[in-house]
């Protein structure tokens, strides 16, 4: 799996998971999903299971990041940032593997 975190994102994680007091075993479970107007749509979430044949796992910046393998696929060489100005603030995704994304950025075509 190659899915990373920059640190801006990794810290906003680790915000949310104290804010929610979510317990420690949380890991950030990233992936994709059919649908959005490009064909695929980034999904983010907080899971405690792990599936060591199902899935793929990384430490970034002190997030655990889990990437099923399908989801690895679209996903690979992907970095995560988080970003925050006046008028809008969220998670963005590089991903190298898009050929064309919406203009809000939340769904691809690969």
């Amino acid at each position: 799996m190659s899915v990373t975190l920059t640190e801006r994102a990794a810290k906003e994680v680790q915000k949310i998971v104290a804010d929610q007091k979510m317990p420690g075993e949380m890991m950030l479970r990233i992936g994709v999903a059919g649908g959005g107007c490009s064909g695929f749509q980034y999904a983010l979430g907080f899971d405690d299971k792990f599936d060591a044949k199902e899935d793929a796992k990384r430490d970034c910046f002190g997030v655990t990041v889990v990437v099923d393998k399908k989801s690895d696929l679209y996903l690979d060489g992907t970095t995560v940032d988080f970003f925050e100005d006046i008028s809008r603030r969220g998670f963005t995704f590089d991903n190298p593997n898009a050929q064309k994304s919406c203009g809000c950025g939340s769904s691809f075509h690969a």
